[in-house]
């Protein structure tokens, strides 16, 4: 275990409760530090339900074509913690970490703070001290108290597609959550606003009205869509005629127009546009797995990984799989016991042979197997359970050597997949 990674490992037992949603705690901690939040270089942050961290990807793409040093921030990590936070466009180092876990743990002087919260003012001191042009902040949950929302005035805000998700947190209808997002909204920021239920949209408006913040909407001051195997991207300066994104699935060319819309607004030319959407990486969205233990073992089927895990992740995804080419597919699903787990698989029912349920290894909040078979069978999939996302692998290639399989639910068992496949 790492230095860091102890130091991580004792701050999870600072604060009983892992989301208590107030910034008191992130005020008084900020001001210990010296408030680096004050000192970011300018911020463009991030809310939303779906899509922010394929969107922050293609702006930071887009950003680093065009010679700028970025910073970014989000979250959860996949593989080590240290993914949550760039420096310059490089995974901070193990000693930077350190360093800064040190000092905020010092300043909170064992008061209590929540994991997420410490961390971000660690993102923050690491930003505040290496120059950059940029700093993508993606919220953590919700945005009006999410601990990101300390940045006073963001050079720009961007709100990806709102669906309902963390109800226990932001509240069970589509405008109360759509309020908890709106709340990065700032006087006088620029917003650039996804897709939208208008139930959401209606909320948006009505906060940036309040606040006196210019919203830059899809469908209204901008436009995306695919046409003749391209993406076509229209707003008032004109026309883009550009590739469709590197990153798979329909739902990313709208990903692709909020990234675009936000490089328009930041003065970025058409070179950088195109970058955005062919360059971006962004791990776990359906991600083709091409080496590794697991890889061996599925032989000539093709494994895929997918971290999405609520309904409307459920469709996108439903939709990206019928668009590939033809071959059956099978889920081997592990999903967290706070999701709407018969919301996310029903769109996935149709185009699945097959799914095998498995519990996510090492998380208490985990699902159990025999749950996730209830659930799919309740939605008309045929499921069984597996000891192991490995053992599933193996009972579907010996049905079915040629199939495509999918490891899907969580972004928790896809970071375990990573982990342990290299």
């Amino acid at each position: 275990m790492s230095h860091s990674d102890i130091i991580l490992e004792r701050m999870m037992s600072l604060h009983p409760k892992i989301i208590d949603l107030t910034l008191d705690r992130m005020v008084r901690l900020l001001d210990a530090l010296g408030n680096p939040e004050k000192r970011l270089p300018p911020v463009i942050h991030l809310a939303g339900t779906n899509g922010k961290g394929s969107t922050q990807a293609m702006i930071r793409a887009g950003l680093e074509a065009d010679g700028e040093r970025v910073h970014a921030y989000t979250s959860p990590h996949l593989a080590r913690f240290h993914e949550r936070i760039l420096l310059a466009g490089e995974l901070i180092t193990e000693e930077a970490l350190n360093e800064v876990l040190d000092e905020c743990v010092a300043a909170n002087d064992g008061i209590t703070i929540t994991y997420f919260e410490i961390t971000t003012c660690a993102a923050f001191l690491a930003f505040s001290r290496t120059d950059a042009e940029y700093t993508l902040l993606e919220t953590g949950l919700g945005g009006r108290l999410d601990a990101t929302n300390m940045v006073e005035v963001p050079r720009l805000c961007v709100i990806t597609p709102i669906s309902i998700d963390h109800t226990q947190y932001l509240g069970e209808t589509i405008e109360e959550i759509a309020a908890e997002k709106a709340g990065i909204l700032k006087r006088g920021v620029y917003c650039v606003v996804g897709p939208q239920e208008d139930a959401a949209l209606e909320v948006i408006e009505a906060v940036a009205a309040k606040v006196g913040a210019a919203l830059l909407i899809h469908g209204q001051q901008w436009q995306v869509w695919e046409e003749n195997g391209r993406l076509v991207y229209q707003d008032e300066n004109g026309l883009l005629d550009l590739p469709l994104p590197n990153l798979i699935g329909a739902h990313q060319v709208q990903n692709a127009g909020a990234a675009i819309a936000t490089l328009r607004a930041l003065g970025k030319p058409e070179a950088a546009c195109e970058a955005a959407i062919t360059t971006a990486k962004w791990p776990a969205r359906l991600q083709r797995l091409r080496q590794g233990p697991l890889v061996q073992a599925a032989g000539p089927a093709e494994l895929w990984l997918d971290g999405g895990h609520n309904p409307a992740a459920g469709q996108a995804l439903a939709e990206a799989l019928q668009r590939l080419h033809n071959r059956p597919t099978y889920l081997i699903c592990g999903m967290l016991n706070t999701k709407d787990i018969t919301g996310y698989l029903a769109p996935l029912a149709e185009i699945s042979k097959g799914l095998f349920g498995v519990s996510i290894e090492g998380e208490v909040a985990t699902l159990k197997a025999s749950e996730t078979v209830a659930a799919a069978r309740s939605v008309g999939m045929i499921s069984e359970e597996a000891i192991s996302v490995t053992d599933a692998v193996n009972a579907i290639t010996s049905k079915d050597p040629t199939a495509r399989i999918l490891i899907c639910g969580s972004l928790y068992l896809a970071g375990r997949v990573l982990r342990e496949n290299g």
